[in-house]
């Protein structure tokens, strides 16, 4: 079992492959069959099973924002299980920009993320801003 510290720096890594475009280096901090929870009740809310799922949704956003969507990690918080990372989300869509706060919750076993749930300060503005 990965420890705290072990458990923060995937989870660091995987923001920094995130924000790079750097699906190889992702793909490396994900189980395989890791389950991601994307908040809201927009066109891609729901439940992603599967790391190639998660991966799509990922691409999804990436698309729909033309490249510009970004995370800002402000905070990593860890356990023995658990990581909440701190960060705001910006990007540009149809000419508004997005800057929205968001926790994510992820679930690491054996120093892979299996688990992710997001929690923005305002789902009815993702919502909006990919109507």
């Amino acid at each position: 079992m990965a420890g705290i510290e072990e458990n923060a720096a995937t989870v660091r890594r995987g923001y920094e492959y995130f924000n790079s475009g750097n699906l190889e280096g992702l793909a490396g901090v994900f189980a395989e069959d890791a389950v991601w929870h994307a908040a809201g009740r927009n066109r891609f809310a729901g439940e992603k099973r599967g790391r190639d799922a998660a991966f799509a949704y990922f691409g999804q956003i990436a698309e729909a924002t033309g490249g510009t969507f970004r995370t800002e990690p402000h905070d990593i918080v860890a356990s023995g299980a658990h990581v909440v990372g701190l960060h705001t989300a910006v990007g540009e869509r149809n000419g508004r920009r997005l800057s929205l706060h968001e926790a994510l919750v992820f679930h690491l076993r054996d120093g892979k993320i299996v688990e992710a749930w997001e929690h923005f300060e305002d789902t009815q503005t993702w919502d909006e801003f990919f109507a």
